[in-house]
């Protein structure tokens, strides 16, 4: 796997963890923190719980399977990413737009809460 689709994999499994984390079992909540989110290897993990290598790569490939099972279902990283999408598209829109700057200022507030949620 080349360095490129390694980063979107990382990216992608951090999105729907930040999404999902809540529905994943505490084990494999603290396997995807520490080899996402810290960069752990596999065999630092595998060190910390006393556990083989073997076992924490598939912790992790079970954790992967079960985020893209409820991405499949929910579908919740795929409109955050859409709304994200129409919002800038929204955002350049109202950049070509006749309105005065107090009303631009306004409508992008708007925009930001939008997508923050």
């Amino acid at each position: 796997m080349s360095q490129e689709n390694r980063l979107e994999k990382t990216n992608r499994i951090n999105l729907l963890f930040d999404f999902y984390e809540p529905l994943l079992t505490e084990k494999q909540q603290t396997f995807l923190k520490y080899y996402f989110h810290d960069d752990f290897s596999l065999g630092e993990i595998a060190a910390e719980f006393e556990i083989s290598r073997q076992a924490v790569y598939e912790h992790i490939k079970r954790a992967e399977v079960v985020l893209d099972m409820y991405e499949e279902k929910l579908g919740l990283l795929a409109k955050y990413e859409q709304r994200a999408q129409d919002i800038e598209t929204i955002r350049n829109m109202l950049e070509q737009s006749g309105l005065e700057a107090g009303e631009k200022q306004s409508l992008n507030g708007i925009l930001e809460r939008l997508l923050a949620f």
